[in-house]
Formats: C-alpha cells, structure tokens, sequence
C-alpha cells in the first residue's frame, strides 16, 4: 500500500527543524512566537526570516543578547528589549497601535518588588507589541502597602491588570480586592529557599480569596500579557 504524502500548505511551512503555523495569525490575531530556550541562533535567524516575510510583526522570547545579533544581521529594525529578553520587529499595519498607543483601555502592570521586572517587562512588553495601551506600576508590594494606595488613580483606570510577585506572592489578592477587573497573577522565582523557586507565589495565588483572579505559570510575563491581551478582545 503506497503510503500518502503529506501536503504542504501556504500556511505550514516545514524548515525540518520547525513547522511554522502561519495560519495562527488568522486563528489568534497574531503571528507564531518564537520561544529561544533550545534553539540556535541559526534555528531563530531562519523562522524570523519566515515569519517577517508574511508580514508579519514578529515577537521572539527570552531571547539572549546572541540570539538577538544573529537575528539582526538580516533585520536592522529589530529591536532588542533587554529586561524584557524579547526581539520584535514590528509591522504597523498589523497593529497600527504598537508605536501611537491610541487604545482606549488600558493594561497595567504592576509587580510587588524590583527583583520581579524582568518578569513583568516580558508582560508589558508583549502586551504593547501587541498593540496595547500599558501603564507600568513597579515596586508596591505588601511589605509597604501604602506604596499601591499611592497609585490607586492609576490603576482604577486599567481595563485589566496583571500583578506579578514572588516571595509569598500575596500582592495579587491586595489588587483583585480593591478592583473590578480581571486579575492576571504571575508568581516569579524570587524568593528564599521555602518559596521553593516561586511554588509558594504560585500557590498562595491559586488560593486567593479574592475573586476574579486567573493564575498562569512561574515566571511567564509573556503567557500573562497574551491573556491580557485576549480579555481586551484581542484587537
């Protein structure tokens, strides 16, 4: 019996080492994001090219200063957003708010210390390319409570908010206590030994009392601004 042969679509594309789903912008609203972890610099270069050449804005995670000269060899508007580990190039006719922020609602970051940044600039950072309004609001944790009271203007205006902590991880039930909008809970690493790497965040979080608080993983700024992201609509 002869055996079939798999099609090759316009919209998958087989590099051998990756298939590259360029229908996902039509299902998503947004092209396929290249995770960096275990990949080459040449394996990143190639689905860059791939991925720019439909288009498309392109959004590279956790991405390491090498990964980024590799990528900007071809692309000299490629952008490397440091803190935020992330390569973009950005196309604005995809999202025509990327660079004017003209959304009415808005996306507010906010961390509970300084150690969590980088997790939270993954988040900020997505949601902008993204073409979100973002407003960020650093260092307010619960050991210093009156640090968010300050800024409570501020975050009254969010249509939504991701909150991102580690140590104990209790800042996101403060937040979801004192809004009326989703809460995007990110638990980070950070902490001493009995945070168990931000297992104790991630499951303080888990188990607020307060409702209207969705959780995602350890550390994934990028999973948490996608699903702030999604709640706007998607637009």
């Amino acid at each position: 019996m002869k055996k079939k042969k798999i099609k090759q679509t316009s919209e998958l594309e087989d590099l051998g080492f990756a298939k590259i789903d360029h229908h996902r912008v039509k299902r998503k609203g947004f092209a396929e994001v290249i995770f960096c972890p275990g990949k080459t610099n040449n394996q990143i270069a190639a689905i860059f090219k791939k991925l720019a050449k439909k288009k498309n804005t392109v959004i590279a995670t956790r991405a390491t200063p090498e990964n980024f000269k590799a990528v900007a060899k071809a692309f000299r508007k490629a952008v490397y957003h440091k803190e935020a580990r992330i390569i973009s190039l950005i196309n604005l006719k995809q999202f025509p708010n990327s660079k004017s922020k003209k959304t009415k609602r808005m996306i507010c970051v906010i961390t509970a210390g300084t150690a969590d940044i980088p997790v939270a600039e993954e988040a900020a950072v997505t949601t902008e390319l993204l073409g979100n309004t973002t407003d960020r609001i650093y260092d307010v944790g619960v050991a210093g409570i009156h640090r968010l009271f300050n800024k409570l203007d501020r975050i009254s205006q969010a249509s939504v908010i991701i909150v991102i902590a580690g140590m104990e991880g209790a800042l996101a039930s403060v937040v979801a206590g004192l809004v009326q909008v989703p809460v995007i809970a990110v638990p980070t690493s950070i902490g001493y030994g009995a945070s168990f790497k931000g297992l104790s965040a991630l499951l303080t979080m888990m188990n607020s009392c307060a409702p209207g608080v969705a959780v995602v993983n350890i550390d994934n700024g990028f999973g948490a601004g996608v699903m702030a992201h999604t709640i706007l609509g998607g637009k």
